[in-house]
C-alpha cells in the first residue's frame, strides 16, 4: 500500500482516510485528482478486506458498551475442542483445519463413521465434516463458503501425524 500505513481496524482505515483526503484533495496545493483517485482505490481494497474480520458487536449493558466479564477467554471451550482434536489427529491422509472455533475435517471419507460417533456433523454443500461445541453457533441464514469463513474468522491447518509402517523382514 502506498498511502495506508498499519491499519488493523475499520476506525484507524477511515481516520487515515480522512486525513489523506485533507492532504491530497485536488482542491489543496499538494493534492491532485490522480491522488485522490489511488488513494479511493486503495480505501476501496483495505475496507473489502477489513470489514469482514470478526469483531465483538455486543452491547450488553445500558450504557450500551460491552460488558467487559463477558470478554473473558473461556478455556473450557478450548480444552473442548483441543480434547477432539487430539481424538482424530491420528486419522491418516485427512485434512484438519481449524477455522475459528470450529474444527472442519477434509478428504475424511474413510473416517465418516468414527467422525459421526464422535459428534461432527457433516456439510453436504462443503463436502466436510465439521465440529463446534454448544458455545458456538451460526446465527444468521446466509450461506457462506469456505473461503468467506477463512476469511471471517481465520484459518489453521493441523499437521496430523503421519502413521509410519515398518517394512516386513
Amino acid at each position: 500500500m502506498t498511502y495506508f500505513k498499519n491499519v488493523e481496524t475499520l476506525e484507524e482505515l477511515r481516520k487515515q482516510y480522512k486525513e489523506l483526503l485533507k492532504q491530497f484533495h485536488p482542491d489543496n496545493p499538494n493534492g491532485s485528482t490522480a491522488a485522490t483517485q489511488a488513494i479511493n482505490a486503495e480505501y476501496d481494497k483495505l475496507f473489502k478486506v477489513l470489514k469482514d474480520r470478526h469483531e465483538s458487536k455486543t452491547a450488553d449493558n445500558e450504557n450500551g458498551k460491552a460488558d467487559f466479564n463477558k470478554k473473558y477467554y473461556d478455556f473450557s471451550e478450548d480444552q473442548a475442542l483441543r480434547d477432539m482434536l487430539n481424538k482424530i489427529i491420528g486419522f491418516d491422509g485427512i485434512t484438519i483445519e481449524i477455522i475459528g472455533n470450529w474444527i472442519w475435517c477434509f478428504n475424511s471419507f474413510n473416517y465418516r463413521k468414527e467422525l459421526k460417533e464422535l459428534g461432527f456433523k457433516y456439510a453436504g454443500q462443503k463436502k466436510a465434516w465439521y465440529y463446534h461445541t454448544e458455545a458456538f453457533r451460526k446465527k444468521g441464514k446466509k450461506a457462506l463458503s469456505m473461503d468467506d469463513i477463512r476469511n471471517y474468522y481465520g484459518s489453521t491447518e493441523v499437521k496430523t501425524e503421519e502413521k509410519k509402517l515398518l517394512k516386513q523382514a
